[in-house]
């Protein structure tokens, strides 16, 4: 606990079994209580490894729903078993999970709901090895999401993201898309309720090992990204109404 709040760290879990012990190893166990992995009915041994580390939250999907699937019921569960603070972070260890303390602590203090790991502030992202045509993407994707939803991130992309219960309770994750757009449905509906969300920086890591979607997928995440900030554009600016943004 920090601050006697609960903190619950989610790992939505797809073919990790080479990297979630690394990942695990990693966590800061004085202040993270508890882990819940929901694994996305993986084709290795991620389970096996989940259950050797000790993890006790171990949920399975019986079929590949999807990343934004598995992310819903991550956090289902995390707010079933009480958490104040939920951490989510990808168990390819594209991102490290010394960062915690320092994303946890400003939703702790109540500085921050909602706390990214940036990839795009300082020079993480190139230096880490991402790909050169997913960095132009996102800076391009991120120009445009910040004019139409008036809004300054640094970046909407990133798996690394702690949020205060509250605001998991406030917005409809649930009807949210089960595929790679979620991630981005999530901050927008953040930003549409007006709460303030907070960057740091964070250093990345891609190796074979490392979770990613090829180009025809990103071509179809860019394309939903600029559907969902459309979206948004006109819901606040018109009298077109989407669910995305009902509570």
């Amino acid at each position: 606990m920090i601050r006697n709040k609960k903190v619950v760290v989610v790992l939505p879990a797809y073919n990790a079994e080479k990297t979630l012990e690394k990942t695990y190893r990693e966590i800061p166990f004085d202040i993270v209580d508890e882990i819940v992995l929901v694994d996305d009915n993986s084709h290795d041994k991620t389970v096996q490894t989940a259950k050797e580390l000790g993890i006790q939250h171990i949920l399975l999907h019986k079929e590949n729903k999807g990343y934004g699937a598995n992310q819903k019921t991550c956090y289902n569960e995390a707010l079933k078993i009480g958490a104040d603070i939920i951490v989510m972070l990808h168990p390819d260890y594209q991102y490290t999970p010394k960062l915690i303390p320092a994303m946890v602590s400003l939703i702790a203090n109540d500085i921050y709901p909602v706390v990214l790991g940036s990839r795009i502030l300082g020079k993480g992202a190139l230096k880490g090895g991402m790909p050169a045509y997913k960095y132009i993407a996102n800076r391009i994707l991120t120009l445009i999401q910040n004019v139409l939803l008036g809004a300054k991130l640094s970046e909407y992309h990133t798996g690394f993201r702690t949020y205060s219960k509250e605001v998991l309770q406030k917005i409809n994750y649930n009807h949210n898309s089960d595929d790679f757009i979620f991630d981005n449905q999530v901050l927008a509906q953040i930003h549409y309720l007006g709460l303030e969300i907070a960057e740091i920086t964070c250093p990345t890591v891609y190796t074979s090992d490392s979770s990613s979607i090829n180009f025809a997928r990103s071509v179809k995440y860019g394309f939903g990204v600029l559907v969902t900030s459309l979206k948004y554009f006109f819901h606040k600016r018109t009298f077109l109404k989407f669910n995305l943004f009902k509570s």
